[in-house]
């Protein structure tokens, strides 16, 4: 029998960790690879280069301030894959607000729990995804909203939730549009972002991530701009991620293998972020690494067996394939 080689690298690391904030290492990779792609967001017909990419967190990060953001504030994101998720991302992390990851599948109770637990002021969130509503789960748990002008919500359910964002374009009662969001950014200047960001530390607080809840209610881990940075750095590094790479994510942003694996070790490296789709299907990563030569695919082993199970798998090409991650099951042999 031959003998079975360990699946985990260990040693003396040679490389010093990260000692940045979030924001300053987007900048950082945006001035030293400003035109190659960031953010390919298949779904919405996004592509943005590097610079691009920055100047759109910019602006939301203007509009966070905007609307009164201060640092430390939670602002919690609850949607499927989509642009919006990444700028909020990068731009709370600007503002020094804190992210906190709400599951694309919670129901009402869930929701009032993630909400009220974290202490969130302000919910950017999608209209729906498959079958859930978002915007009448939200109008069921604070039916204040609908009477409300938007950023002024006052819910007896929901004490701290002030403002609600909907990344659709239809207006809805109390709720600014993601657009009329990022209208405000007008109203802060270039200086005023700059300040707010020089203030912050890489040891602050910057993301809150629930766990599954499994034995009991979930609870929130809260998480530091080193801490993620440099998770999303090494995992990088262990891949040895380069700005020629293009990474497949299609796995939930709401989740550290999307947001920390995925983004943040894109942003550290000067690889290319290409979102499928909203949620999984099988031919939607086929066709995204066939189409965008991607070099990297992130997934959990059930995704990759349905890949693998496609009937047209033959007809992808795939070649450009060199690395990747399997992670949160044992993969079976077969």
């Amino acid at each position: 029998m031959s003998k079975t080689l360990p699946s985990y690298t260990s040693g003396i690391a040679d490389k010093p960790l990260l000692g940045m904030t979030i924001g300053d290492m987007l900048d950082r990779t945006a001035e030293k690879f400003p035109d190659n792609d960031a953010l390919v967001c298949l779904h919405q017909d996004i592509r943005w280069t590097y610079k691009e990419f920055v100047d759109k967190v910019n602006e939301a990060a203007r509009a966070f301030l905007a609307i009164g953001v201060k640092r430390g504030d939670r602002v919690g994101i609850w949607s499927p894959n989509r642009y919006e998720w990444t700028v909020t991302q990068f731009a709370t992390a600007k503002v020094g607000a804190i992210l906190v990851n709400i599951n694309p599948a919670y129901g009402v109770h869930e929701l009032q729990y993630a909400l009220n637990l974290a202490g969130i002021t302000t919910l950017v969130t999608a209209d729906s995804f498959k079958a859930s509503n978002y915007r009448e789960m939200i109008y069921e748990l604070a039916p204040e909203l609908k009477r409300s002008t938007p950023g002024k919500l006052k819910a007896d359910h929901l004490p701290d939730l002030s403002a609600v964002i909907n990344m659709h374009d239809d207006k809805h009662d109390g709720m600014w549009t993601w657009k009329e969001f990022i209208g405000f950014a007008g109203d802060v200047s270039e200086a005023d972002l700059s300040q707010r960001q020089n203030e912050l530390q890489f040891d602050d607080a910057i993301n809150i991530q629930f766990t599954s809840g499994t034995t009991g209610n979930p609870k929130g881990a809260t998480l530091t701009h080193h801490n993620i940075l440099n998770n999303g750095y090494f995992v990088g590094e262990s891949q040895r991620l380069t700005e020629h790479d293009r990474l497949v994510i299609p796995v939930p942003l709401y989740h550290c293998f999307g947001m920390v694996m995925g983004n943040l070790g894109c942003i550290t490296h000067g690889t290319a972020m290409i979102y499928p789709g909203e949620g999984f299907d099988p031919k939607t990563v086929l066709q995204a690494v066939h189409q965008e030569k991607a070099t990297a695919l992130y997934g959990v082993p059930t995704m990759f067996i349905a890949e693998l199970a496609d009937p047209e798998f033959d007809s992808y090409d795939l070649s450009s394939l060199r690395t990747g991650i399997m992670a949160g099951s044992i993969c079976p042999a077969e």
